[in-house]
């Protein structure tokens, strides 16, 4: 069988909201999907509703808020002859929703189709915007070794140090823990965490100061929380209708030495017995937020006329030890470059997202990726992770990139809980 080339025909997302205490506490996820996946429609009207044949939403956390594809689909005003499903990746959702539309486009059973990424955690973590801090009890020492015995050595796929302090912690951990593991392995201190990511903050102010943004946020109309004195939303009281049209985590003035005076995580461990280096600062915060993607044959784009941005050439899935899940898009990407028949050393432009601070640095350096071409307008640290959201932003956001800049290649990925990764590499057309 012959594979068919899939492209992406545009990219756009919601501002991303601060989680408990942001502007989309009083939206519901359901209604905010619909808006977003309207808007894709609306601005690429050569594309009509029927011409849709599957639509895919990424969501991690549904428990806390009943969101279902078949619902958004209807409130987007979709007919009902468009199928939909749900997919559950962890933080690589709406990324393997695109895979997974882009795949069915690749062998011909689909001609067009929507991925979507969509997440509440305001309703779901305690807190303000600090990453997630719930710690999950860990498993016995002697099952821990068991794990370890049994797995394969996933580290012959990459050059990662595995000491045993490591391998010996609990093989079920919290992502925040899984963070001072791969530092401790890498011996990287509270200073080279806090020095890159002051930078994700002053790229993203730049971005937004240059219209960077302008073509992927859609500007919402929704209704403006009401909080009392403690900062608890009050649901039964009605805001006023706002614009809104911003990320609500970039910090303009975010320094150095700011980020240095943060304290370290409660509830995050050494077990090389070093210093707590997770903190605030270089972790992503918790978010509210929706992006979708809209893919298609090359041939049907083509033939409507259309000028897509990007062609998907490359995928790329693959596990890591869970203590050191941060990782997984080291393996992923190798996988997705060997997919898509080209070295790391041709990639121009990288959306990785930035769970924590901890795992870009080593990961970038392992693919021997430029990087100077890594989040060029910013990345989660400062725009924000809303979990399954993100990936269909990270594509969206590096197609866009590719096309302002005049490169060619880029590279989406992001590392997903219980030790995994996953890519995407697409080709400016």
């Amino acid at each position: 069988m012959e594979l068919r080339n899939v492209v992406i025909v545009d990219g756009v997302r919601s501002p991303f909201a601060r989680a408990v205490r942001g502007k989309l506490v009083a939206t519901r996820l359901d209604e905010l999907g619909a808006k977003v996946v309207r808007s894709l429609l609306e601005r690429n009207p050569k594309v009509e509703d029927h011409m849709i044949d599957d639509v895919g939403l990424g969501n991690v956390l549904g428990n806390a808020e009943f969101v279902d594809m078949g619902r958004v689909a209807r409130m987007a005003g979709l007919p009902p002859e468009v199928s939909t499903f749900n997919s559950n990746r962890q933080c690589g959702s709406s990324m393997e929703t695109l895979h997974r539309v882009a795949q069915s486009i690749m062998i011909g059973s689909i001609e067009c189709g929507i991925a979507l990424g969509a997440e509440r955690m305001a309703r779901t973590i305690p807190g303000d915007e600090g990453p997630f801090t719930r710690v999950t009890e860990p498993f016995p020492v002697e099952y821990t070794k068991a794990q370890r015995d049994m797995s394969p050595d996933h580290y012959e796929n990459f050059s990662v140090p595995s000491p045993d302090f490591i391998l010996d912690s609990p093989p079920k951990v919290s992502m925040l823990q899984t963070a001072q593991n791969v530092a401790e392995v890498y011996g990287l201190s509270r200073a080279d965490l806090d020095e890159y990511a002051v930078p994700s903050h002053q790229k993203a102010v730049d971005a937004y100061a240059e219209g960077r943004f302008r073509d992927e946020i859609v500007p919402l109309e929704v209704e403006q929380p009401v909080f009392d004195d403690q900062g608890k939303w009050l649901p039964d009281e009605r805001g006023e209708m706002i614009t809104f049209d911003q990320d609500e985590c970039i910090r303009p003035g975010t320094n150095f030495e700011a980020l240095m005076n943060l304290n370290p995580i409660p509830g995050v461990v050494s077990y090389g017995g070093t210093e707590i280096v997770i903190t605030p600062g270089n972790s992503s915060p918790t978010n509210d937020g929706v992006s979708a993607i809209l893919v298609m044959s090359e041939e049907k784009a083509l033939a409507l006329g259309l000028e897509p941005l990007a062609r998907i050439i490359g995928f790329g899935v693959a596990g890591v030890k869970p203590q050191i899940m941060g990782l997984g898009p080291i393996p992923a990407t190798k996988k997705a470059l060997a997919h898509a028949g080209i070295e790391a050393g041709q990639i121009d432009r990288v959306e990785f997202n930035e769970a924590f601070a901890a795992q870009v640095i080593p990961s970038i350096a392992d693919l021997g990726i430029d990087m100077a071409g890594v989040n060029v307008n910013g990345g989660s640290l400062a725009i924000g992770h809303p979990l399954g959201s993100t990936g269909a932003r990270l594509v969206g956001t590096v197609a866009r990139e590719l096309q302002r800049s005049g490169t060619k290649y880029g590279l989406a990925t992001q590392c997903i809980g219980a030790g995994m990764g996953i890519s995407t590499i697409i080709e400016a057309m």
